[in-house]
């Protein structure tokens, strides 16, 4: 299904002010397409989707997590260290907009916000959209250096001896997490070939 279509059905739960979800999908076109996105644009939310509809049955509210995917990197700046706040902080007033309930919000709100550390969390469905989010990292090889030059392009602001040492932290904390992936089926799909992955750009870093 298209980004378009899918974000149409997930607002009509709520709404059937079509100018208003067509504003709200309006943003969210162009905030994913702004100059400087090569990695965390439109294509990283079709991707993390593909991932999550294999795993559908086990995820007990598919629309709350389907928005905190549409939102989860609304407002991204490489400079920024407040981008997971900053589009939950989006995510809320856009949802209350469309009338979606307050508790559903805070439940939007925190798995988007649990997407800035990628720890345990008590909500299994948080766990599907964090693995969902990383999965790349779990990629073939060739699949997985494409992405860290999307990354590197997204970072170019920085030169080399400011990025490496910075890029190197990130994954360092991805090796030092108990488990990169939280839940059975991505745990079984990309742990073992994430860590070579991670372990291979340290060494080229």
């Amino acid at each position: 299904m298209i980004l378009q279509d899918r974000f149409l059905q997930l607002c009509i739960l709520f709404t059937d002010d079509q100018a208003l979800i067509q504003s709200l999908w309006k943003e969210i076109e162009k905030k994913h397409s702004e100059k400087g996105r090569y990695y965390h644009n439109l294509s990283h939310l079709e991707n993390m989707f593909q991932e999550l509809e294999t795993v559908k049955p086990h995820i007990s509210d598919f629309a709350t997590v389907s928005f905190s995917v549409f939102y989860h990197d609304i407002i991204y700046d490489a400079t920024s260290r407040s981008n997971e706040e900053k589009s939950a902080g989006t995510a809320e007033k856009r949802l209350k907009e469309i009338g979606v309930p307050h508790d559903t919000i805070l439940k939007i709100s925190k798995q988007i916000l649990a997407t800035k550390s990628h720890q345990r969390s008590e909500d299994e469905d948080t766990h599907y959209l964090l693995d969902a989010d990383l999965s790349i990292l779990g990629k073939d090889l060739a699949t997985y250096l494409a992405y860290t030059k999307m990354i590197r392009k997204e970072y170019s602001i920085y030169p080399d001896f400011l990025y490496k040492p910075g890029r190197k932290k990130v994954l360092q904390h991805f090796l030092e997490l108990e488990d990169i992936f939280k839940t059975e089926y991505f745990k079984g799909q990309y742990e073992i070939q994430s860590k070579k992955n991670i372990t291979a750009e340290i060494q080229l870093l």
